[in-house]
């Protein structure tokens, strides 16, 4: 695997080994999803908001589905963001309201999704607009040392993990990633936003993996540019105090990686100089990037893994079946299910590699 491949599919871990491996997606139940917005309904508007649950279906796909019941254009219906084709979910859509009441979408619904709630609103649902995403998800089969997996999961608890792209921003067989092959930069109409998504993704996923090997990706740096947990702004640390040493530990701020584009991105110093010399190695991408003088951001390097809990089931039982904290002779599964809450943009099977190996289908739609 070359470099660029392992930092797409594989980077380096933070907190060791796998403990342990196990199954995902053994069923759609055993991975579920549930979208935050982080607002109520307006109550008011010229839109309606839906609340929507689906299973076996794409978000793309729902969507197409609503705009055909409402009678609308595929381009009317808004999503704040994916969810994943294998598993339950469920998320919010928005819809002019011209020609169905919100009473009358109640209950409506297709192959595969049931629309749940349905609320006057102000506006069209933008893309990102939500706050994070509830998990709970079904470890199958765990082989591994049962004590291990729960001292590994007070930790992810304690330090959080690296914030890494998934393996799913950069397409199936890395095909977002071509231009590093040699492949010329895609046309708009053939996906090149993609590509650029794909570009920054990876320079982050570089300059992580440098902070993940030298174990500075939870710690701040001088020069370094911190993010407020829970919130897009940040600020320059000139020198790191006790003050922020506090907060870093609290997990109330975190230190960011570039989201490479043209100008400062407002690094200094030895941090300036590391991410650089990282982007650098990757003069393909920065070329693509350059060519759209896309403007710089920022992105924690740190994902706090909120609400973080486990069960063990009893042997070939779903989510949500009694369970107990851990293993015994009486209950000799090895099914884990894990609940756990992410701020949006974060990838939960990012969470799971840092626990075990994962089998079966290890895939996961963007959650932003």
């Amino acid at each position: 695997m070359s470099g660029w491949a392992e930092l797409a599919l594989d980077p380096p871990r933070a907190h060791g080994a796998p403990v342990g491996t196990a199954a995902i997606r053994v069923s759609p139940e055993d991975f579920q999803v549930d979208e935050q917005l982080g607002f109520a309904p307006s109550g008011s508007g010229e839109h309606l908001l839906l609340r929507v649950r689906k299973r076996g279906q794409n978000t793309a796909w729902v969507a197409r589905e609503l705009a055909r019941l409402a009678d609308v254009r595929q381009h009317d219906v808004g999503y704040a963001g994916l969810k994943d084709r294998n598993a339950v979910t469920t998320q919010w859509f928005s819809l002019p309201a011209r020609r169905r009441t919100a009473a009358e979408f109640v209950g409506a619904g297709g192959e595969g999704f049931e629309v749940l709630e349905a609320h006057a609103h102000r506006r069209k649902l933008p893309r990102g607009a939500l706050t994070g995403n509830d998990f709970r998800i079904v470890l199958r089969g765990f082989e591994g040392d049962a004590a291990a997996l729960e001292a590994r999961l007070s930790q992810l608890r304690e330090r959080g993990v690296p914030n890494y792209f998934g393996p799913q921003r950069f397409g199936r067989d890395l095909s977002n990633l071509a231009v590093l092959r040699g492949a010329p930069a895609p046309a708009p109409r053939d996906g090149r936003g993609f590509a650029l998504s794909a570009a920054r993704s990876l320079v982050f996923n570089a300059v992580l993996a440098e902070r993940v090997s030298s174990r500075t990706w939870d710690r701040l740096l001088a020069g370094d540019r911190a993010n407020l947990e829970g919130r897009n702004s940040n600020f320059l640390v000139e020198t790191p105090d006790i003050t922020l040493e506090s907060r870093l530990a609290a997990l109330d701020v975190h230190p960011t990686g570039p989201m490479w584009g043209e100008g400062d991105a407002g690094v200094r110093g030895a941090v300036a100089e590391l991410e650089t010399a990282v982007a650098g190695r990757y003069p393909a991408l920065l070329e693509l990037l350059g060519a759209e003088r896309m403007e710089p951001a920022r992105r924690p390097l740190r994902a706090v893994v909120r609400g973080l809990a486990h069960a063990w089931l009893p042997q070939g039982e779903a989510s949500g079946s009694p369970a107990t904290d851990s293993p015994s002779n009486d209950c000799p599964s090895r099914d884990c299910e894990l609940r756990f809450s992410l701020r949006a943009g974060s990838f939960a099977t990012v969470v799971l590699r840092e626990l075990v190996t994962l089998a079966g289908d290890a895939t996961e739609d963007e959650h932003a």
